[in-house]
């Protein structure tokens, strides 16, 4: 059963989750605004019903102000955020959060002010330690398989798990490592790319997302 929960309402805590429950963040690049609602369609049809937005396109804005009127049940982050402007286009736009690739204080305060939850980019210890001045637990580890996949996101949790760090380990997942970083008690969901990817959604390719959705909610189900 999808949860309704409205951008107004939403505590951060519930926020996470919500996205923890899900355990995958399907990060999406949308070029057409018409390509958004049979989009998140398809990922709800394949059992997640979240995205994430990037702030890649023209169009992105656009997607997420219209994802959040038609379909209010969605779970919708804006990502690329990186800086000031945009978490403040991505509240305006009525985003559930937001997602940085790194993590830059002004960044961060602005989404604090804002009453945005975000989950800012690590991938460093000082990183990490940065974060947690800011006062950030939820952590993007990105790009996760090229800063050293499974192995460093290990060793770099290890010094904090104590204090509540979570991670959303992104770039480079896939079918056959995505249950492995799911089984880290430190990984809050993992971030993925490849369920819909930029030519599948401009070539209309619903059931193929749908299904791939469905593929890696089955195999983590499984494990």
């Amino acid at each position: 059963m999808v949860v309704s929960m409205h951008g107004t309402d939403r505590e951060p805590t519930d926020i996470y989750q919500r996205i923890s429950e899900l355990k995958v963040v399907p990060v999406i690049v949308v070029e057409s605004e018409d390509a958004a609602l049979p989009l998140v369609d398809a990922l709800s049809v394949g059992g997640l019903p979240i995205v994430e937005i990037t702030f890649r396109t023209a169009c992105a804005a656009l997607v997420i102000r219209r994802l959040k009127k038609e379909r209010p049940e969605l779970l919708v982050g804006a990502g690329t955020v990186t800086s000031a402007e945009l978490v403040n286009e991505a509240k305006a736009c009525g985003a559930d959060f937001a997602v940085a690739p790194g993590l830059n204080p002004i960044v961060v305060k602005a989404a604090q002010a804002a009453g945005l939850p975000l989950i800012p980019g690590v991938m460093t210890p000082t990183d990490v330690e940065a974060a947690l001045s800011l006062g950030s637990k939820v952590l993007k580890f990105f790009p996760a398989e090229a800063a050293g996949g499974l192995q460093m996101l290990r060793s770099l949790a290890a010094p904090y798990a104590h204090l509540g760090v979570r991670f959303v380990p992104t770039g480079g997942l896939n079918l056959n490592n995505v249950t492995h970083y799911l089984a880290e008690k430190t990984v809050l969901a993992i971030g993925g790319t490849w369920l819909a990817k930029r030519e599948d959604i401009a070539a209309g390719h619903w059931d193929k997302i749908a299904s791939n959705c469905k593929i890696l909610v089955e195999l983590i189900a499984r494990h």
